[in-house]
């Protein structure tokens, strides 16, 4: 029964830490479905973002059953334009890439995942990611071509991502 592994305890003892955290009220988090290994996650970014202030994006979570030894999975469901978010909306960041040495000498293994690591520090990661983006490994090439070429453009393609998930 999964919901006896230590990963789901783990997980069950994080999601009430974060829900009961008023320090975090820019970030909400639930299960999908009862399943403890899916979050669904409301992102509200705060005015002082100065690419997706205001926006209110939800993502998902997916936790392997051996998390915390390895990562998670996370995917915008609202839509958004920026170099380290895949158009279907898989995020790309280093601390959710395996913990192992990165076979194009990117990244070291320190900067990858590390156990160390919960659901609060990934989605303040991504959060900081937003207003960030490295556009030296992107994962929207074209997202990452205009934050370089056209940052007007850029900001007016991010203006609107917030103004459609506010409708959404």
């Amino acid at each position: 029964m999964a919901s006896s592994k230590p990963s789901a305890h783990l997980l069950r003892r994080q999601l009430k830490e974060m829900q009961n955290d008023k320090d975090l009220s820019n970030i909400s988090c639930g299960l999908v479905d009862d399943n403890i290994y899916e979050w669904e996650v409301m992102l509200m970014i705060s005015d002082d973002c100065k690419l997706y202030g205001g926006g209110f994006f939800r993502a998902r979570l997916s936790f392997p059953p051996d998390y915390p030894h390895l990562p998670p999975k996370m995917r915008f469901e609202t839509p958004i334009w920026h170099p380290n978010i895949y158009p279907n909306g898989d995020v790309c960041i280093s601390i959710l890439h395996p913990p192992r040495d990165d076979e194009y000498g990117y990244e070291s293994a320190a900067e990858r995942w590390l156990p160390v690591h919960t659901p609060e520090t990934i989605l303040i990661s991504v959060i900081s990611m937003l207003s960030s983006p490295n556009d030296e490994s992107p994962a929207n090439i074209e997202a990452a071509k205009q934050w370089r070429e056209d940052p007007a453009a850029f900001k007016r393609k991010a203006n609107k991502c917030v103004r459609d998930s506010l409708e959404a």
